[in-house]
């Protein structure tokens, strides 16, 4: 697995390649991806903003996710996710984001949705719309960082398939 640097670099030359601009909507990684996407120079031509919405009021205010929908099947859910995405990309200049929403513990947790349950959803302008949920192991630190790179990891792989 190469280094989350080397990630954030290669995905950068991608999204500059095709011509893409990256927002991102994130909960638990807490601005995670936006840093690590940020410490690569000259992100600024293919990064344009980061939604931070750790709590719930948040995630309705600047991303417009609905109350009900909060309510009914929790902030940690693909449900959410996609919504998060979805805001993101209408309140951002961005062709291409990435929303996360999950539990880092160490607490939080449910026998439904236990420590390290992560939702992504991942979209673009042009109808392309990809949703997982994924079970990360370790400590809260841990658990954020994988999603870190997780959450980068699928934007390039979606980007690489598209240039063959």
């Amino acid at each position: 697995m190469q280094s989350l640097k080397n990630l954030s670099a290669q995905l950068g030359e991608l999204l500059e390649q095709h011509q893409q601009v990256m927002t991102t909507a994130e909960s638990c990684t807490g601005g995670g991806v936006a840093s690590a996407i940020t410490d690569i120079a000259g992100s600024s031509a293919w990064f344009d903003r980061a939604f931070i919405t750790y709590s719930n009021e948040a995630k309705m205010q600047m991303l417009g996710v609905s109350a009900g929908l909060l309510d009914s099947v929790g902030a940690v859910s693909e449900a959410v996710v996609i919504d998060m995405v979805k805001g993101a990309l209408a309140r951002s200049n961005a062709t291409l984001g990435v929303a996360i929403s999950g539990i880092a513990g160490p607490s939080g947790g449910s026998d439904e949705k236990p420590v390290g349950t992560v939702c992504f959803a991942w979209a673009d302008q042009q109808g392309w719309l990809q949703v997982e949920t994924q079970r990360f192991s370790g400590d809260r630190s841990r658990v954020r960082e994988k999603a870190t790179y997780h959450a980068l990891l699928k934007v390039y792989q979606y980007l690489s398939s598209k240039a063959e």
